[in-house]
C-alpha cells in the first residue's frame, strides 16, 4: 500500500522524484538546521524524535502545508496526523543519508537551496507586509472610493425572451401587445432556460453586466416598457424593463473581507513596485 501520494518521495515517478527530493533535502536540511533552536514547550509541543531529530507541532503544521491536497480526502483525524509525521520522517532520514554522502556540498544542492532560501524570504515578507497594511482606517478608506463610484452607478432590472430568429421575436412581440402575460410567454418560448424559469426575470444589473446591444437598448427603456427585437450574438430577445435603481452600496461588514483581500494584494503590489523602482536591474541576456 502507498503512503504518499504520486509527490512524496517515496512513491514519486523517477523524474518527479528527483524535483520533489530535492525540495524535500532542502526543507530537511533547514530542519535539521533549526534542530538545535530551543522553542517553548508549551507553544510548540515535541511530537517525536527521528534518530535525535526533535519534530515539534510547527515542524507538522509546516508539512501539511507542503502536502496541501497531496494528502487523501479519506485520511482524517489521528491518521491524517500519522501521515504527516511519517512524511517528516522520511524527510529527515532521506536528508541525513545524503548528508552522509556530502549532496549538501554539490553545486546542485547549493543553487536549489540558495534559490528556495530566497523564496522563503520573499513569502515571509510579503506576508509580513500584507498584515502590516490590514488596518481598519485602510479598509474603510478603499470603501469610502468604492461607495463614490457606485454612488452613480445605475441598475436595470428587467425581463427577456430569447429566441433564435426576428420573426418568432416579432410574434412574440405582437402577442405581448395584444394582452398576454410577458413571465408566461418566457416560460413558454425563451431559449434562455435559467431566466425563462423565472418567466424572464434577470434581476437587477448594471450596463456592464450584459452585451452590448443589450445593455443599451434596456437602459434606454423606462419602467415597463417593450423593446422591439434586439439581436445579439444569443439571438432575438424583447427586452421589458421592470425597474431602474441607483445601484445600491453594500454594507463594510458584508464586504469586509472582499476590502481585506484587496487592501493585502495592493500593499503587495506597490512594495514589489518600490523595491523594483529603486533596485538596478541589468539584463545581461539582451542587447
Amino acid at each position: 500500500m502507498k503512503r504518499y501520494p504520486d509527490t512524496s518521495l517515496a512513491s514519486a515517478p523517477a523524474a518527479r522524484g528527483r524535483r520533489i527530493g530535492a525540495l524535500g533535502l532542502v526543507a530537511a536540511a533547514l530542519m535539521l538546521a533549526l534542530a538545535s533552536v530551543p522553542a517553548p514547550a508549551q507553544d510548540d509541543p515535541l511530537i517525536a524524535r527521528i534518530n535525535g531529530v526533535e519534530v515539534r507541532q510547527s515542524d507538522l503544521t509546516l508539512a501539511e502545508e507542503d502536502l496541501g491536497q497531496n494528502i487523501p480526502p479519506q485520511i482524517t483525524g489521528d491518521a491524517r496526523r500519522d501521515y504527516i509525521v511519517a512524511y517528516i520522517t522520511d524527510i529527515i532520514l532521506v536528508a541525513k543519508a545524503a548528508e552522509a554522502k556530502k549532496v549538501a556540498d554539490t553545486k546542485d544542492f547549493k543553487t536549489r537551496f540558495g534559490f528556495l532560501r530566497n523564496k522563503l524570504l520573499m513569502e515571509l515578507m510579503m506576508q509580513s507586509e500584507a498584515k502590516a497594511s490590514v488596518t481598519d482606517a485602510a479598509m474603510r478608506a478603499v470603501y469610502a472610493d468604492a461607495v463614490k463610484t457606485m454612488a452613480t452607478e445605475q441598475e436595470v432590472r428587467a425581463r427577456h425572451i430569447l429566441v433564435p430568429t426576428e420573426k418568432e421575436a416579432q410574434a412574440i412581440l405582437a402577442e405581448i401587445k395584444k394582452g398576454t402575460d410577458f413571465a408566461e410567454l418566457a416560460k413558454q418560448k425563451s431559449k434562455d432556460p435559467g431566466a425563462a424559469a423565472e418567466g424572464g426575470d434577470l434581476g437587477y444589473f448594471t450596463k456592464e453586466q450584459m452585451v452590448p446591444e443589450f445593455a443599451e437598448v434596456a437602459f434606454k427603456l423606462e419602467k415597463g416598457q417593450l423593446s422591439e427585437p434586439v439581436k445579439t450574438q444569443f439571438g432575438w430577445h424583447i427586452i421589458k424593463v421592470e425597474d431602474k435603481r441607483a445601484k445600491p452600496v453594500p454594507e463594510f461588514e458584508k464586504v469586509k473581507d472582499q476590502i481585506e483581500t484587496f487592501v493585502m494584494r495592493k500593499s503587495q503590489a506597490d512594495f514589489i513596485t518600490k523595491l523594483r523602482t529603486a533596485a538596478k536591474i541589468e539584463r545581461l541576456d539582451k542587447k
